[in-house]
């Protein structure tokens, strides 16, 4: 089958949806990506995809750019008239799945988090969810990654929970991520925050728990790892970075395009995340990696952890609920920490391999197959 896969970047589809072009391609199927060129296409060409550039706003609401993007999918997906499309994140979800309907296109898309739009009762929130009853109308399937999300959409009517599936979020490679014990302790507790530099992710929130801690627990090395992202509404000015930095209250390790080094020099895994998740990636890839967990009680963030066991949930935007977790992770025996690390890769074995998310894309396809 020629299956054609869209996303708001090649990074995403690149990194988190690996395994499955790869499973795709053993299987003898053709594969496209459509999406934004960015550093990482290279690496889809290099997994036997054929790369379709796609010019998108990830965080634009201007209703003529927004027409103009639906107009670019649509006139894409006619042209190529793929056997299947699969799509992630919310702008490609939405165009690409009123597109199929009018060409009669099979889809299905992954609810891969809701969003700050959905944290409020505003236009934007009416709009996304108008746009997406219409969209998911006529797909094969709606994949999600958490249960909340799931039924927030049933409740809503977006979409009937018969053709729902619920997925381990994008699930993780436990071959790639393999756990090792927690590194030596003599230069501190190092407490890694793996994200786009944006508000939104709790890296402010972040920042204000290093100042507290200062006092109390100067062996607590709060560190940051990932990209600048200036576009978005919720990015933070690598001034900021800077100053917090200058100040001594975080350790900014700049990007990169493989984590795992850096999970393997980390004590903790921490996402303080306050808006609607997926299942974030980093606490799958940290946890797999036999890492301690410290995130937000938020849909999808809080199915990485089970409390005191593998790690610790706190409030969503509460530097002291923050504080208070971390502090409790430093104060724990160096043998409680490799426990918990234990337990983490646990938890991803018993329920976040890849595999099951790739054999939920398997049997979707053997069944377009069949014609069912």
């Amino acid at each position: 089958m020629y299956v054609l896969l869209t996303g708001n970047t090649s990074f995403k589809i690149a990194n988190f949806r690996a395994g499955l072009v790869h499973a795709l391609k053993a299987d003898g199927h053709d594969v496209s990506v459509l999406a934004p060129i960015d550093e990482y296409t290279p690496k889809l060409e290099q997994m036997g995809c054929r790369f379709i550039p796609l010019e998108i706003d990830r965080n634009g609401t201007d209703p003529v750019a927004e027409l103009k993007l639906l107009r670019s999918i649509h006139k894409a997906l006619r042209r190529e008239k793929p056997d299947f499309v699969f799509s992630y994140t919310i702008k490609n979800n939405i165009y690409a799945g009123l597109a199929c309907r009018r060409l009669g296109l099979p889809f299905a898309p992954n609810v891969t988090g809701l969003g700050p739009a959905f944290n409020d009762n505003g236009i934007l929130n009416r709009v996304i969810r108008a746009l997406s009853r219409r969209a998911f109308a006529k797909a094969r399937k709606v994949f999600f990654q958490n249960d909340e999300d799931l039924a927030l959409f049933v409740a809503s009517g977006l979409v009937p929970q018969s053709r729902t599936t619920l997925l381990p979020g994008s699930g993780v490679d436990l071959s790639l991520f393999q756990a090792r014990p927690l590194p030596s302790e003599e230069d501190g507790l190092r407490c890694l925050l793996v994200a786009r530099m944006l508000r939104d992710k709790g890296v402010g929130v972040f920042a204000d728990a290093a100042a507290i801690l200062r006092e109390t627990h100067p062996s607590l090395r709060l560190q940051l790892l990932g990209p600048m992202d200036p576009d978005s509404k919720s990015g933070i000015a690598r001034e900021e970075i800077d100053a917090w930095v200058s100040a001594g209250l975080v350790e900014y390790l700049g990007s990169t395009t493989d984590v795992r080094p850096y999970l393997m020099q980390a004590h903790c895994i921490v996402l303080p995340s306050y808006y609607r998740e997926g299942t974030p990636r980093s606490l799958l890839e940290g946890a797999a990696s036999g890492r301690p967990i410290i995130t937000t009680d938020m849909p999808g963030c809080r199915n990485v952890v089970r409390e005191d066991r593998n790690g610790f949930l706190v409030a969503p935007r509460d530097a002291e609920s923050l504080c208070h977790a971390l502090a409790k992770f430093a104060d724990q025996s160096p043998e409680a920490r490799q426990q918990m690390g234990r337990e983490s890769r646990d938890l991803m074995e018993a329920q976040y391999d890849e595999r099951i998310v790739i054999e939920a894309y398997r049997e979707l396809l053997r069944e377009g197959r069949s014609g069912h």
